[in-house]
């Protein structure tokens, strides 16, 4: 958890629709939502699925492994709760689990001159508060 004192980031509300996301992260586990009748997997959820128009939607865990598909390094202090970890870096990383599947996420325990696009990635969890862990990305071990 956060140490008491220290800016936390600006923190997810989680919604009906982000809910099983959200519990999951929290017990440690990735669940990403996937189309029940294509089997096409979608973040963020959707309420049907763009590809076959289906409503049957439901969580399910993932690998948590991945690629950096981009990243970019962010310099501003001027962001509320990152003011004290710049240079911090954003990624995008593909899953493993389907072409194009991303989640946009921080990789916070990397120099910017170790981070290119197509290294490995696997997910872990930073627990902010009692409702809300984080899913987190680091390079691959």
């Amino acid at each position: 958890m956060a140490e008491t004192g220290v800016s936390l980031p600006p923190l997810p509300v989680p919604d009906e629709l982000t809910k099983p996301f959200w519990d999951a992260a929290r017990e440690g586990r990735l669940h990403i939502q996937r189309c029940q009748a294509c089997r096409r997997y979608y973040h963020p959820p959707q309420v049907i699925c763009p590809k076959c128009v289906s409503s049957s939607l439901e969580f399910e865990a993932v690998s948590g492994k991945g690629t950096i598909h981009s990243f970019s390094v962010m310099r501003d202090q001027r962001v509320q709760g990152f003011e004290e970890k710049v240079p911090y870096i954003t990624v995008l990383v593909e899953l493993d689990e389907q072409p194009l599947l991303t989640i946009v996420t921080n990789l916070p325990d990397a120099a910017p001159e170790d981070v290119r696009t197509g290294l490995r990635v696997e997910v872990w969890f930073e627990r902010l508060t009692d409702e809300i862990t984080l899913p987190q990305f680091r390079l691959a071990r």
